[in-house]
């Protein structure tokens, strides 16, 4: 679960983009050299709420529009993300507001309109699936959501430079109307990082406790070894030092980005629930109670994607970008 930010530089229709620009600025104001390691692509579909026909009247507050959004990424291929608006409470005030931050002061009320949709909540499904949901929203449920546009990183190219990986690529729009929109960089931090730390513990864990067997108890004698690897690591960990993490991080991303010069970019790091999972992660860690693993016909029932909050973060970032104030 690394920790990244993401930047969309817009660009005019019958205007050039800034991906070259990008690329040569990479090569020329950075002291490590580039390494091209790779490709890669997305797609994103924005849906939105169909707007009621009728009037609101005076005594009404105006309510917020809600969004569902569709993305799959080529670097986490097990799954897709479906990240859409929260039901609203018909007893809250539907103004919009600062969104809180990591650290749980409140933000300034975002500037851009594309930025206050309000609370979100984010869901991953097996990849195929994502193309049926947005069928089923898509004509099903059409009187409720309409389609607002779909855009694609067709073909971006992934650097490894220092101690950040850096995904590049030009955002192109396939419906309603073809179109260029701009290009989008993805800068992902790899340095030491107890972020990821967690994240190989959990996955460690679960490993581990299917090979050990059907119940695995963590006061088990022959597991205190492998397992007390796990509680000595978790227990001096608390939600502060995540959020402490994502904030130092940030500030070497902020300064990576700041050395190419790029002006006119909209950044989309540190969203509201930015880190969630690995905080959650965490909690799982420092619980001591019985594990469970199902046995199915005699055998383990293996999960087909071993790491289902794989990029939701990055997916956060990247759905803010594409909400394009619609």
């Amino acid at each position: 679960m690394p920790i990244t930010g993401v930047y969309f530089i817009p660009s005019n229709p019958n205007a050039s983009t800034v991906f070259s620009t990008i690329t040569e600025r990479l090569h020329t104001a950075l002291a490590d050299e580039p390494t091209i390691i790779g490709r890669w692509f997305l797609e994103h579909k924005l849906m939105r709420d169909t707007p009621s026909c009728v009037p609101a009247s005076a005594s009404q507050r105006q309510m917020q529009p809600r969004y569902m959004q569709l993305l799959s990424l080529s670097f986490h291929s097990n799954h897709g993300f479906i990240y859409t608006s929260q039901t609203p409470d018909k007893n809250a005030q539907h103004l919009v507001t600062g969104n809180p931050t990591p650290g749980g002061a409140p933000s300034p009320a975002p500037s851009n309109p594309a930025q206050s949709s309000g609370p979100m909540i984010m869901i991953t499904v097996p990849l195929p699936s994502c193309s049926a949901l947005f069928q089923h929203f898509s004509y099903a449920c059409q009187p409720i959501w309409c389609h607002r546009h779909t855009v694609t990183v067709p073909g971006g190219v992934v650097y490894d430079v220092g101690d950040f990986r850096v995904r590049i690529g030009d955002v192109r729009q396939t419906s309603p109307a073809a179109r260029v929109r701009g290009t989008v960089v993805e800068i992902e931090w790899r340095g030491p990082s107890l972020v990821d730390s967690i994240s190989a513990q959990s996955l460690a864990r679960k490993a581990r406790a299917g090979q050990v067997g059907s119940t695995v108890a963590l006061d088990n004698d022959d597991d205190d070894d492998d397992f007390g690897i796990d509680m000595a690591f978790s227990d001096g960990i608390e939600d502060a030092d995540v959020d402490a993490e994502y904030a130092a991080s940030t500030a070497l991303i902020r300064e990576f980005w700041a050395r190419l010069g790029i002006e006119g970019a909209r950044e989309a790091i540190l969203l509201p629930d930015v880190g969630k999972e690995a905080k959650d992660r965490l909690k799982k860690l420092k619980q001591t109670v019985r594990q469970t693993v199902v046995e199915d016909k005699g055998g383990l029932q293996v999960e087909e994607d071993p790491d289902p909050d794989a990029g939701v973060d990055v997916a956060r970032q990247f759905m803010e970008i594409f909400r394009f104030n619609r």
